[in-house]
């Protein structure tokens, strides 16, 4: 105050109180007296206090009531410029201080009226400020009756008085706090202050201070005001806002926060009234959703209110700000408030400020930090640090999936928006072109939403916009881009926030700890700590680690969803830039901490942006599936999607190249974007290699695809140079990325030339990571040709080739790759493998390891060991790479391969079939060599890989002519065996012994091939089984020559092998080998085979592969059989030779039973050649003296070119066998016993390959398999040879199983193929030669009964039916399943029948049929009185079987057959009839005798009609066979009615009566008919009826009886015929009759000529009288006919009117005879 204090303005203020008195009562004179003489008394009063006092201003101030006093009256006036005059009087006194408390209360008393007045406001407003600002000696009431009249004039309706009084009521509320402050500054000295504890109860106010008081009383008025309820102490305020309310509470808190931290009364109004009030008016934001209608709700929703909302926010920023400590629950209500706000459905505004607010809180990361602790890190509370990360997250992904609606204020704005894009932004923006994609402004851009970027603030600072908006009370326009701006940098800050304060806090805590341990050993700095003493450094070192990963855990997945897509978005470099720098030092950190999910997901997002869009789907899928599983990150509540980079970025494009990808679609753009993500990334890996582990992956992912699209290609030793410009025709590269080009690769080389200074583990984690990358551009380049991204194994190699001095801890997993690689279908990829590879193999072997190699067999074998293993790749061009290896290794260390060998001989080996033949050419030569000079010098336990290798060349189909030779090279190597068989023996044995006993120490069972047999034996025995192996090559000629090969070492070295060995031989080479032909054979193709490869033409018997498997099998059969035939004197004594022999068996029936004619037919030669062995070999076949032993052993090589079944095999008396024949004991005959078993299992084995093949198939089609007639018939001819042996216990059993083979064999069809050349033509009667063996078989069975025992006589009658059968087949040809039904009903059986599925043919039956009866009838001529025969009613039989053809008669498939019929059945009665009258008593032929009935009046009546072409001479012959028949009856039967049943005589009568009458058939012409109508056969049953009628020998009169009404029935029925048909010639008038009828009537007339000539021959005294009476009656019927008009009937009348002149005069005795 020294300026008011000094003389001269003490004199001035003196003067000028002096000249406004005298001013005031100048003005007063007129109007107001009492006022002007105040003044002047004033005027007085000053200059006395001025006289008297030396501290005039104290003096003053004591008076101070009564010097105000005139003024205070000029105001009264309420005359302006009185009251204008007397205020800045006042003024003046105050800013001297000389007011008084009194006065200072008249003075505020004053200005209230003048107020209430509305008078002079502004000048109010001024004086007040004045007042308090200048003293302090304003409290309680008058302080508050001041502050309310400046609350007062802030309500006016004048603006400006509005506006001052605000500022006023601003700076009087600081002044109050400012004095309060002060107040504690002076007592601070006295007591110090106690910060205030949170929980603290409320204290009375009474204790405060006096401005203390002040301020609280002001404060709990405010926050009633704000809360619309009355004031305790602002007593007289009328109108209140609640946005200038809230204006002043945040200034106080802003600005004060020491008052509420020290003062616990003001602490706890904080607690109860602040935050309460807060929450609560923040309640119509919370509930408000933009676009909700709100009629569902009871009560309408009030819409938030731009001013205080945004007011609330601030209050809510300072709050959190400043006193956090004492409101951490009420804070997470806030923050939480915060993250709502922030939500798409609120107002535009509200996210602006909400934001806004959100990014004061991210520039402070100490105050994060709390937040982590204080919420996120608690169990049951809200995880508020994660969720407000989030909610940034979501809410910069929703400005750009929402455009922008705004509220009303902003509905113009957003209709644009809606129209689209970019032409949206405010027109000031600036920007230029959009159209040509060229943005001028810094701008985000996704999905055609283009979001500028503005410059909101400076780096790391949170200014404000809309939060500073006070004024407005509309919401603002926000402009496009702000809010996104605004989040953007909160989410920078947030970054660079959080990872200085943890690295800071890390490096300390490493640095105290463990000064020693280097940058990026802290993975396993946490451990060090455990062990440390500094116990309570560790406890707090574990808190904070927990904080910073609670922290890192809590945002990384919010931080990185918003950053890719802001990175996706950025088309600014400076923003990208920032963006990149956030996610490294993200990823960094996470990395430090160890967060393996979130690191990689951080240096994900990065590799996205390295590459072109859509790009990094593919390529990154993979490797970050395990890590964010389907790119969203569920974030409690929030599901935060990971979004996919948009296509259309307008980035500068710097580089256009092809992508790696399996079908690449075009070319990809790399923009200036993506070369400066790969920067980052290149930035990573160099300055975090150490805490990269598992990324590794991610990053070399990315370069590798970078690196591709650049074209840089990997040159010798693994460094990538730019690729010539030929290689990537569509990459084009600007001058920028040119430059850059050189500096990648560098720093590229010297990223994987770093490596060897990696310790073990990050080492390997690089290796891995390489491989998988390896492996993915693997599978791209799976499936074309295309150049292959060789990235990965360029830099294998370079890894490799630095880091030899250790290589043993890489060698596996980097050569175990490699060969993968070696293995991949692309040319130049594998390429790369195998060089990479066969590199490393050599630098190793070269390398100076320390113990040298030769010291180092285990080493030394690892490095050979992937040579071996690049042998399963079928690649030629790798495998050439490979034999070239071994040629050079050969060469140099050839001498010192020892253990070695195996390997090397694995590799010639393994050469598959599938590698070119030039491949295979050179590993064979090798083999060659190896077989002629390296055999005596490898250890002997090689030789079987030599015998295997050897044997795998035969197995190759590549070249033919190396298979072939190789099966001569097996047979030089058993040459080798058999020439140094001793020595091979001996060394053998002895290395037998060493291993047998390393077993027994281990505990193991030794484990070799074929175990129990002797080494040496064994040796042979794998010979045999490679030999075997190629016995079953695909290839018919290779199968030839092993087979050959086979049997022909078995017949020449076959003697070395031990007795013991031999069942193996038999067991698991020869039988195994046969069950191996069976099987491909069965299984084997039946596609055709067009041609033989070039040119070669194939025999239409080979042409299938099954035909080939068929020569394959015969030829195993054959040669198995035949060594049984030749070594059974070796065999037999074998305990399991009759095991062997039904083994055997089962070979040959299964060989039968294919579905192959050649095999069946084959099978059965088989069969036949190992029947015909009789017994083991004789004494009289052995040589006399032993042979020279040293005879040279036949070669069989040369005998190959034998065709088909030709067998070019060495005889059973080579020389091998007979040298085996004294090497042993002499041979046992076993007994008869053993040899009668094997008999009888080759019976059941012909018995099952019998049924089996001849049963019929179930169903039918094209490919049925049907057995052929040669087959069937070698079937059946082997049974007679068989049965010499078994004979003596063929039973009934065995016969009836017989029988069902024949039949079926008879009945197979033929394929219509074949017909031609079995079938004789129909017109020949000629037998096939299966019918032939089928009659020839039952021929020797029916001898031997013949010649038998008793007890084989009773096969007769089977034999019987069996023939009887095959007769049937000449009218019904047997069915063979299914296969004829379908096609034989409407058949006529002279032509020959096609079915159409398999066009199979039915036999000729009917020359077999007349054969087999033929046999019949000679058969039952020599045994018809056979005991057997008579009771088995054979003779029944043949009736039966007769009776079919003699009924069809013309119907029969041949005319011969029912001739033959007849004529058989003639010849049988003849025989048998007098041998059934014989044993009549018996019994035994009773059921013959209707049988025999049916069948003649079957054929004399029978229903077929005689075909149309029939001649008539033909017909007469058939007539006569007829009448022979009725002769036979006459001769045979009738003359013996007294020995035959009586019923039968009954049938043959009425069937000779039926006879006599002429049967009727419709199909005559007319010229014919007299000829067809069988007179001769009617004539000979009438006469024979009439004979036996009236003959004398009549023995009964019932007979007789018989016999006359036959008679009578005759006579009447003429009689009947002929009434009716003159009725109806007379009715018909002139139409002619029916044919039917003129036929009968001829008939009848011809019936009744007949009768009366039988009548005249019969003996006078045989015809009864009524007979005579019955044919007279006729006489005038016949005369009636006479006026017929058909000219047949007459002539026949004529002939039936004729006989009638004998009864014109009749004798006398003839009458009385009649009469009487």
């Amino acid at each position: 105050m020294s300026g008011t204090n000094s003389p001269e303005a003490v004199k001035k203020l003196l003067e000028n109180m002096q000249s406004d008195l005298r001013a005031l009562s100048l003005e007063c004179k007129k109007k107001f007296p009492p006022v002007k003489e105040a003044a002047e008394s004033g005027i007085i009063k000053v200059k006395t206090i001025a006289a008297r006092n030396t501290e005039i201003l104290a003096a003053l101030k004591e008076n101070s009531s009564e010097v105000v006093q005139p003024f205070l009256m000029g105001c009264g006036t309420k005359e302006p410029k009185i009251t204008q005059l007397c205020l800045a009087a006042i003024q003046r006194l105050m800013s001297h201080e000389v007011v008084s408390e009194t006065a200072a209360g008249n003075i505020i008393n004053m200005l209230w009226q003048l107020m209430e007045n509305s008078l002079e406001e502004l000048k109010l407003l001024q004086t007040v400020l004045v007042l308090l600002t200048t003293n302090t000696v304003v409290h309680d009431e008058a302080l508050s009756k001041a502050i309310v009249l400046c609350f007062r004039l802030h309500f006016t309706k004048d603006n400006i008085t509005n506006n001052t009084a605000a500022a006023t009521v601003r700076q009087v509320v600081t002044v109050v706090f400012e004095r309060m402050v002060a107040e504690d500054e002076q007592r601070k000295d006295i007591e110090p202050p106690v910060l205030v504890q949170g929980n603290s109860n409320r204290r009375s106010v009474s204790t405060l201070k006096p401005c203390a008081k002040d301020a609280y009383m002001l404060f709990q008025d405010l926050c009633q005001l704000v809360n619309a309820d009355a004031p305790y102490w602002l007593v007289g305020m009328t109108e209140m806002t609640r946005t200038f309310g809230l204006e002043l509470l945040e200034s106080v808190l802003n600005d004060f926060p020491q008052v509420f931290l020290q003062h616990q009364e003001f602490s706890f109004l904080l607690k109860e009234r602040v935050c309460p009030l807060v929450i609560k008016l923040f309640s119509p934001n919370i509930k408000f959703r933009q676009g909700s209608s709100t009629s569902s709700s009871p009560a309408p929703v009030e819409k938030p209110y731009f001013p205080i909302c945004m007011r609330l926010l601030r209050v809510v920023s300072v709050l959190i700000k400043q006193f956090y400590s004492l409101l951490v629950t009420e804070c997470e209500i806030f923050l939480s408030l915060l993250v709502k706000f922030l939500d798409a459905d609120k107002p535009q505004w509200l996210r602006a400020v909400a934001v806004e607010s959100i990014h004061r809180l991210c520039v402070q990361p100490q105050l994060l930090r709390s937040f982590c602790q204080s919420y996120d890190m608690k169990q049951h509370s809200t995880k508020v640090f994660r969720d407000i990360v989030n909610a940034l997250g979501s809410f910069i992904q929703s400005l750009f999936l929402v455009p922008p609606t705004g509220n009303t204020a902003t509905a113009n704005q957003a209709g644009n928006n809606n129209a689209g894009g970019p032409a949206s932004a405010p027109a000031s923006s600036g920007v230029v072109g959009i159209g040509g994609g060229v943005t001028l402004l810094p701008a985000f851009e996704y999905r055609g939403t283009w979001i500028p970027i503005l410059t909101v603030t400076v780096q790391g600072s949170a200014k404000a916009t809309y939060l500073e908006m006070l004024d407005k009370v509309e919401p603002p326009t926000i402009p496009e881009g702000y809010a996104m701006s605004v989040a953007f940098h909160c989410l920078l800050d947030l970054v660079r926030g959080i990872t200085t304060m943890i690295e800071g806090e890390l490096g300390e805590a490493e640095s105290i700890e463990c000064p020693a341990v280097p940058e990026g050993a802290n993975s396993q700095s946490s451990e060090h700590r455990d062990g440390q003493s500094v116990s309570d450094q560790a406890d707090k070192e574990t808190v904070s680690r927990a904080v910073w990963e609670e922290m890192v855990s809590a945002c990384w997945c919010g931080l990185l969803a918003a950053l890719s897509l802001l990175l996706d978005a950025s088309t600014d470099e400076a923003a990208t830039e920032n963006i990149l720098k956030a996610e490294l030092t993200m990823a960094a950190l996470c990395g430090r901490l160890g967060l393996v999910t979130s690191r990689d997901a951080f240096i994900t997002a990065i590799c996205k942006g390295s590459l072109p869009p859509h790009y990094a789907l593919t390529v990154l899928n993979a490797t970050t599936a395990a890590t964010l599983s389907n790119k969203s990150y569920s974030i409690q509540g929030h599901s935060v999607m990971m979004i996919s980079p948009s296509s259309e970025s307008h980035q500068q494009v710097v580089a256009v190249g092809q992508p790696l990808a399996v079908q690449p679609q075009g070319t990809v753009m790399l923009t200036s974007k993506n070369i400066q993500c790969m920067r980052t990334l290149l930035n990573l890996a160099h300055c975090h290699g150490a805490v990269l582990g598992t990324s590794w992956q991610l990053v070399l992912a990315t370069l590798q695809h970078l690196v591709w699209i650049l074209g840089l290609k990997p040159s010798g030793g693994g460094a990538l140079k730019p690729g010539r410009a030929v290689e990537g025709p569509s990459t084009v590269l600007t001058t920028a990325v040119m430059t850059d080009l050189p500096v990648i690769s560098n720093i590229l080389s010297r990223l994987f030339e770093s490596s060897q200074y990696l310790d073990d583990v990050s080492l390997h984690h690089l290796i891995n990571a390489l491989c998988s990358l390896s492996l993915e551009a693997m599978d791209m380049a799976y499936g074309n040709n295309k150049e292959p991204s060789l990235f990965a194994v360029a830099k294998l190699l370079e890894t490799g080739l630095v880091n030899m001095h250790r290589i043993e801890i890489l060698w596996r997993p980097l050569t175990g790759h490699l060969l993968e690689v070696c293995q991949h279908p692309n040319s130049r990829m594998r390429e790369w493998g195998a060089e990479a590879l066969t590199s490393l193999i050599k630098a190793g072997l070269t390398f100076n390891h320390e113990p040298p190699l030769s010291q180092n067999q285990r080493l030394q074998l690892l490095l050979l060991n992937p040579l071996k293993e690049m042998s399963s790749i079928n690649h030629p061009d790798i495998r050439l790479k490979q034999l070239e290896c071994v040629l050079q290794i050969l060469q140099s260390q050839g001498d010192s391969l020892g253990p070695g060998w195996p390997l090397v001989l694995g590799v010639m080996g393994a050469i598959r079939n599938d590698q070119g033949e030039s491949l295979i050419r050179t590993a064979f030569q090798c083999l060659q060599l190896v077989v002629t000079d390296f055999l005596p010098t490898m250890p002997c336990s090689c030789l079987q890989i030599v015998v295997d290798v050897a044997g795998s060349f035969g197995l190759h189909n590549q070249e033919l002519n190396i298979s072939l030779t190789s099966i001569g090279l097996l047979w030089n190597i058993s040459d080798y065996f058999f020439q140094r068989g001793e020595t091979i023996e001996k060394e053998l044995n002895k290395e037998e012994a060493a291993q047998q006993k390393q077993a027994e120490e281990k505990g193991v069972s030794l484990n070799r091939p074929f175990h129990p047999a002797p080494p040496f034996d064994c040796l042979w025995l794998c010979l045999y089984a490679k030999l075997g192996e190629l016995c079953v090559d695909p290839r018919p000629a290779v199968r030839k020559s092993a087979g050959q090969t086979l049997f022909s070492t078995i017949g020449a070295h076959g003697t070395l092998l031990q007795h013991s060995t031999w069942p193996t031989v038999i067991w698991k080479v020869l039988f195994h080998l046969l069950d191996r032909v069976r099987e491909s054979s069965t299984t084997a193709d039946k596609e055709k085979i067009e041609s033989g490869g070039g040119n070669i033409l194939i025999h239409h018997s080979r042409d299938t592969a099954e035909k080939q498997w068929a020569e394959t099998w015969v030829l195993t059969l054959a040669g198995v059989a035949r060594i049984f035939n030749t070594r059974r004197y070796l065999l037999q004594p074998l305990g399991d030779f009759s095991r062997a022999w039904d083994v055997l068996l089962d070979h040959i029936q299964s060989a039968a039973l294919s579905k192959n004619n050649e095999v069946s037919l084959a099978a059965l030669k088989s069969f036949q050649e190992i029947l015909q062995i009789v017994s083991p070999v004789r004494d009289s076949e052995k040589p006399e003296t032993p042979p020279v032993v040293n005879v040279p052993v036949p070669v069989l090589i040369g005998s190959i070119a034998g065709p088909g079944l030709n067998r070019p095999f060495v005889r059973t008396d080579s020389i091998g066998d007979k040298l085996g024949r004294y090497s042993s004991e002499p041979p046992v005959v076993t007994d008869e016993l053993e040899d009668l078993n094997l008999w009888w299992a080759a019976w059941n084995a012909w018995y099952r390959i019998g049924s089996e093949s001849t049963k019929p198939p179930v169903t039918f089609d094209k490919l049925t398999f049907i057995p052929s007639q040669p087959f069937l018939t070698a079937l059946i001819q082997i049974f007679p040879a068989l049965y010499q042996h078994i004979k003596a216990g063929f039973n009934m059993d065995d016969l009836q199983k017989l029988g069902v083979i024949l039949h079926s064999a008879v009945s197979v069809p033929i394929s219509s193929d074949a017909s031609p050349f079995i079938l004789p033509s129909y017109t020949e009667a000629v037998l096939t030669s299966l019918q032939e063996a089928v009659l020839t078989a039952l021929d020797v069975l029916q001898k031997a009964i013949c010649v038998g025992p008793e007890n084989m006589q009773i096969m007769y009658p089977a034999i019987f039916d069996q023939l009887l059968a095959f007769v049937e087949f000449s009218c019904k040809p047997p069915q063979y399943g299914q296969l004829e039904t379908k096609h034989i009903a409407n058949a006529k059986y002279n032509q020959i029948q096609l079915f159409a599925p398999a066009e199979w043919v039915a036999l000729n039956y009917v020359p077999f049929a007349e054969r087999s009866l033929e046999v019949v009838v000679d058969l039952y001529q020599k045994t018809a009185c056979h005991k057997a025969v008579v009771s088995e009613k054979v003779l029944q039989s043949i009736i039966k079987t007769l009776r079919v053809p003699l009924s069809l008669k013309y119907s029969c498939p041949s005319e011969s057959t029912w001739k033959l019929a007849v004529a058989s059945l003639l010849k049988v009665l003849s025989i048998g009839l007098p041998v059934a009258r014989q044993h009549a008593a018996s019994g035994k032929f009773d059921s013959m005798w209707p049988e025999l009935a049916s069948t003649l009046e079957d054929f004399l009546f029978t229903k077929s009609i005689p075909p149309d072409n029939l001649s008539i001479q033909e017909f007469q012959r058939n007539e006569s066979i007829d009448v022979e028949v009725v002769q036979l009856i006459s001769a045979e039967i009738l003359p013996y009615a007294n020995l035959i049943p009586k019923a039968f005589v009954g049938q043959m009568m009425t069937m000779l009566n039926r006879g006599s009458i002429h049967s009727q058939s419709s199909s005559f012409t007319e010229a014919e008919i007299d000829i067809r109508l069988r007179e001769e056969f009617s004539k000979m049953c009438f006469e024979t009826l009439l004979q036996f009628s009236f003959s004398n020998k009549v023995t009964t009169p019932q007979e007789g009886y018989i016999s006359r009404m036959a008679l009578s029935v005759l006579l009447q029925r003429s009689q009947d015929v002929l009434h009716r048909y003159i009725e109806d010639e007379r009715l018909s008038g002139k139409c002619p009759l029916p044919r039917q009828q003129v036929t009968e009537i001829i008939f009848v007339l011809k019936a009744v000529s007949t009768l009366i000539d039988s009548l005249k021959k019969t003996q006078p005294e045989n015809v009864d009288g009524n007979t005579w009476a019955q044919v007279i009656a006729l006489y005038p019927t016949l005369v009636e006919c006479i006026t017929c008009s058909s000219s047949e009937v007459c002539s026949a009348l004529k002939e039936a009117l004729v006989p009638f002149k004998d009864f014109m005069q009749p004798p006398a005795s003839k009458v009385q005879n009649g009469e009487s």
